[in-house]
């Protein structure tokens, strides 16, 4: 797959992360080209990644096989418009990290007929620890899909979706999901600080707990639910802890939450088109 050239219209730290997972990975410095907004971002990328970088988005098009797009859904469409006639002409794979732009939009933007890819990787694929959901389709080959894989693999798993209905529920879950978790350390956290520790000590065992539990879901072949039944001794601390957040209706809470994330995920995608 190497052997293909790759451009990335966009070079935040998404693109950033997904060009550093490639180069561990062994694709050719040579073979990476970025499209940054400003002058100084582009010395920065190259500098950083010994990739050739610029401001010129189409001049780095017109060199690839496979183009992904890595920038803000609001400018998604002025993008495509700007480089459709290039993308004609060159015929690339295109992938798509934005959220919320559909798969007929990204068609209809880049002049149509193209193999186009959605996907939605995760803030942790920074640490090569994220989780990317991906929907393609009808004119993408079993040859494009596996270099999907090859690109989005070394930051963390991936699955194919059946529909890209299923994409929005990816957005939500994983998406968005960093953030609920983040959301739980900081109460934890604030709990312990209610109830006598300094924050410092509760923000950091709040940390360490989640990511070793993170870590023991992960590693173990036991699915969660055993895994928390291990933990639950009867009549003890922790059933009484896990009686009161289903008292006041956590999991409810959670799948509001996350149908919530999903609805507007939905209501974007109609809003950018």
């Amino acid at each position: 797959m190497t052997n293909k050239t790759i451009a990335f219209i966009g070079a935040g730290n998404m693109a950033t992360s997904i060009m550093g997972g490639l180069i561990e990975h062994g694709w050719p410095k040579d073979r990476i080209f970025a499209s940054c907004r400003t002058e100084a971002s582009a010395r920065k990328r190259s500098e950083e990644l010994g990739i050739q970088a610029s401001t010129n988005s189409q001049k780095a098009t017109a060199k690839a096989d496979i183009v992904v797009l890595a920038v803000k859904p609001q400018v998604m469409k002025a993008v495509l418009t700007e480089l459709a006639p290039v993308l004609q002409e060159r015929k690339p794979f295109i992938i798509s990290v934005a959220a919320g732009i559909r798969l007929d939009s990204l068609d209809s933007w880049s002049g149509g007929g193209l193999p186009v890819v959605r996907g939605m990787p995760n803030t942790p694929s920074l640490l090569h620890c994220g989780a990317t959901g991906l929907f393609a389709n009808t004119q993408v080959t079993d040859e494009q899909k596996a270099i999907a894989n090859e690109i989005f693999s070394p930051i963390g798993i991936l699955h194919w979706l059946a529909t890209e209905e299923q994409v929005d529920t990816i957005t939500a879950l994983s998406g968005s999901g960093p953030a609920y978790f983040f959301l739980f350390m900081e109460a934890m956290a604030e709990a312990g600080v209610r109830l006598g520790l300094d924050h410092e000590t509760a923000e950091r065992f709040s940390l360490q707990t989640a990511l070793g539990a993170a870590n023991m879901a992960v590693q173990s072949n036991t699915d969660v639910a055993e895994l928390r039944r291990r933990v639950t001794s009867p009549n003890g601390t922790t059933e009484r802890a896990l009686q009161t957040f289903q008292k006041e209706g956590f999991e409810a809470v959670v799948y509001k939450a996350v149908k919530a994330a999903k609805e507007r995920g939905a209501e974007l995608a109609e809003e950018l088109a």
